[in-house]
């Protein structure tokens, strides 16, 4: 199921590197269970998802590793900054994402967290297929040689 691009969006947190390290296969976008401070401290535009990663353990999908940091009003009843947070999917697109991992050795990693229309925190997970150094060079190589066309055509007039 791949993303809809909403206008609406307003973006707190992007993975860019991560269509550096991998080739993205799929997109899915994924509900997130989050504590109020947690909320309070994206609104703000804080966190971070580029050390983040996703991994299916029981049946449920949680975020790994990524850093929201305490909300600076909450006192004593503030967050864990790198706590597992639980994704909201349907038990189908688990189970599918799961099945990739383990059959196909295929990681799931965090793109963007945002808000959408409604307000409401969700995470773009894309199905990533690790890249190796010489495909690095090969997509660098392809960007650059994109960026020379550009600059040609604009000479040009």
């Amino acid at each position: 199921m791949a993303v809809k691009t909403a206008s609406k969006r307003r973006v707190v947190a992007e993975n860019r590197k991560a269509r550096h390290e991998y080739f993205i296969e799929d997109t899915v976008e994924a509900g997130i269970v989050l504590q109020g401070t947690e909320v309070k401290a994206l609104r703000e535009g804080k966190g971070n998802i580029t050390e983040a990663y996703a991994s299916a353990e029981g049946g449920e999908l949680w975020l790994v590793n990524a850093y929201i940091p305490e909300y600076g009003h909450a006192n004593r009843f503030n967050h864990e900054t790198r706590r597992p947070r639980k994704l909201l999917l349907h038990k189908r697109e688990v189970n599918r994402l799961a099945g990739a991992t383990q059959r196909q050795g295929m990681t799931i990693v965090p793109l963007t967290l945002y808000f959408n229309e409604k307000g409401r925190a969700k995470l773009e997970l894309g199905l990533a297929r690790g890249k190796k150094l010489h495909d690095k060079r090969a997509s660098e190589k392809e960007k650059d040689w994109k960026r020379e066309q550009a600059r040609l055509l604009k000479d040009r007039g």
